[in-house]
Formats: structure tokens, sequence, C-alpha cells
């Protein structure tokens, strides 16, 4: 499988000539990489006839989701009201809202996107949501399309797969203005996996998990005919995902240090990287770098110690953050660092950098090209 194809050997030092005018700490974006990126995994997806709906709560951008929904996407997930209000405005209204929608602020928001038209869904798994959704629907006089959620495995949401889905789903579907259209989880659990035999054995059981529960929902008469799941990980293991019909793959578009850490990717399938500049050098075999988590995250990668990856200088480690510094420590040894040197980053969680821009460089041939706007910057409400 091509994206298990990652090479031992470590990357080349980048060349940062055409970047030079880009103050630092900068995010930017290897256009080139995402869009292999967004193919790769539009092909993978259709050798194995599902669906997609890619998690935009990683780009945040209206480009992006208009490339993907070019190459194949029937649609996108947000994580937030904001969000979608966002992209509806700009004219992408086939859209998942994967949260629960709760209280009367939420629900008036969501009745205006309702009432604007379009294939837009959103997920219920307590009566209280349904309720809410069920009066917008009633009001609107057009039902409201709903996913039930099924409790993947991290406990954050949904109902326990099985008997209490069902008869949660068996109110849900007596509530007028309210219409079932199938179910989702997401196994965020997969992540704790580290292996290729990891990987397939998690994504068979949340496969097994979901059919389980669809098959007892069709007995009872109750429509499945969308089946949601998926993360990057079990999309990228998307022929072991038997009865799923979609998948909200996000953090594949740019990848990163977890995705390195984990094998999911190399350090050339990662397209967000952060330009930093070393700003201090108070002693051998330390720098200081003007990136902290501001820039960086303090997100922890998964099955990786540091804050990052170095690009082509496996030999520097980035031992910590504050707000407005990195801590790189290396063998004085084996290399050096001088003030005025200049890094580029792979971070540990690429989904919560673009939060932090407005637009974001975009990079071709080491030259930056254009500007990538972040429209749903902010929208996390």
């Amino acid at each position: 499988m091509e994206h298990h194809e990652v090479s031992g050997a470590a990357a080349a030092p980048p060349v940062l000539d055409g970047y030079a005018d880009l103050p630092t700490p900068q995010a930017l974006i290897e256009l080139e990489i995402a869009e292999r990126n967004i193919a790769r995994m539009a092909e993978r997806l259709r050798r194995a006839g599902i669906r997609h709906r890619p998690h935009i709560k990683t780009s945040k951008s209206v480009t992006w989701a208009r490339k993907q929904l070019e190459a194949g996407a029937i649609g996108i997930s947000v994580a937030k009201l904001a969000e979608a209000e966002v992209f509806a405005a700009a004219g992408i209204r086939e859209l998942l809202i994967a949260y629960p929608i709760i209280g009367a602020p939420q629900l008036r928001r969501f009745a205006a996107l309702h009432a604007g038209g379009g294939e837009l869904l959103t997920t219920i798994d307590s009566l209280t949501g349904a309720r809410g959704l069920s009066d917008v629907g009633v009001a609107a006089g057009r039902p409201v399309q709903a996913l039930i959620e099924i409790d993947g495995g991290l406990h954050r949401g949904g109902r326990q797969p099985g008997e209490d889905t069902l008869r949660f789903a068996l109110e849900a579907m007596e509530l007028p203005g309210l219409q079932i259209r199938g179910v989702m989880n997401y196994a965020g659990t997969i992540y704790r996996n580290t292996s290729p035999a990891g990987f397939i054995a998690a994504v068979q059981e949340e496969a097994r998990q979901l059919a389980a529960s669809v098959a007892l929902l069709r007995e009872h008469g109750i429509d499945t005919g969308i089946v949601s799941s998926g993360s990057t990980p079990s999309a990228l293991y998307c022929e072991h995902l038997q009865g799923v019909t979609e998948v909200r793959a996000g953090n594949y578009l740019y990848f990163d240090a977890s995705g390195v850490a984990l094998g999911l990717a190399a350090e050339a399938d990662c397209a967000l990287r952060v330009l930093a500049t070393v700003v201090s050098t108070p002693c051998p075999g330390r720098a200081t770098i003007d990136a902290g988590t501001k820039t960086l995250t303090s997100d922890k990668a998964h099955n990786r110690a540091g804050h990052g990856i170095v690009v082509g200088r496996p030999d520097l480690r980035i031992e910590g953050l504050n707000e407005e510094h990195g801590f790189i420590v290396y063998d004085p040894q084996e290399g050096r660092l001088t003030v005025g040197d200049r890094l580029l980053i792979i971070p540990n969680h690429s989904c919560v950098i673009p939060n932090l821009y407005d637009a974001l460089p975009g990079v071709r041939g080491g030259r930056v090209t254009e500007r990538i706007a972040v429209e749903a910057r902010g929208c996390n409400y």
C-alpha cells in the first residue's frame, strides 16, 4: 500500500532561499504535497467503493474544500456550526455537522442553515438534541436529516452499540420533523496502534461494531442508508471497512509528526510546515527558535517524543516549548546551529495550526506562489 512506503532515510535539508521574505515563525503549505494527498486518498476510496466526506477542521479553508470536492468528495464534514455557516456562505451546502446541536442559540443558527437548503446533515445521541432538531424541522415544514452517533470507543459521545442504539433510534423515529438517515461513529482509539497489524485489527473492529448495530436497526425498519465512519488511519486501511458507506478523513490533507511516528506517512507526505529562526544559542548543544506553543501547538505526538520534526535534521530534537520559544537540543560534536539559521518543522498535530492564521503561504518548488485563505479561522463555536 503506497502510504506505507516510508523510507528510513533522513530527508535532505530543504533549500529555504525562496522563503527569504517570510517573517518567522510562519506556517506554510507545500501545495504539491497537499494536492497529491488529496488525489491519493480519492483514488484509494474509489477503489474501495467508499464515499468521502472529508473533515475540514484540518484546513478550515474553502480552497481545499473545493479541491476535495473536485476530486470526488460527496460533501464535507464540519465540527461546529460556525464552520458550517462559513462554508454554506461560500456555496458549499453539502454539509455534515458532526457535532451535537444543543441549546436555543445553536438551534436558531441551525434553523437558518436548514432554511437555506442543500444537503444538510447533523448528528443526534440524546433525546434533548433530537427534540430540538425535531422542532426545527416542524417549524420549517421540512424534516431535519440526522445520523445517530454510536460511541466508537472514546466515550466522548454517542449511544452504546447494540440495544442502546436501537432503543434511542426507536424513540427518535417517533419525533415529527426529524428524519433518520443512518449512523456515524468516530473510532478515535485507533490512534493507540503503532503497527499495520494493529491498524488493520482496529479498522476491522470498527466496521464489525458498526455492522452489528446497523443490522439491528435494519431489522426494525430504521433507515441506515448512510454508515459514516473513519479517521485518516481507517481511511488509509479502507479495504477493511466492510459495510461502511463513507469516511470522514481530515488530517490526511496535511499529515504531521504523529502520522509519521505511527507509520501512516513519511516526512515527504507532510504538507504543512512551520518556518522558524534560531534566535539564540545560549550554550553548546542548545538553541532557541522563535516558534513556541502559539505556533507549533502544545499537543503531544502519538508514539513520538518532542514537539515536531526538524526537516532534514534528524540530529535536532525540539525538547520543549514556551509560548514564544522553542528549545532545541543536539550533540555539539555532531552538528551545530547558529543565530539566524532557518529551520522547517513538521508540527506534532497539523489540524490545530491553520486556526492561528487568516491565510497561509502556498509553496511550489520552494517558492511562495499564493496565499491560501483560512476562512473558518476561529470558528470554534
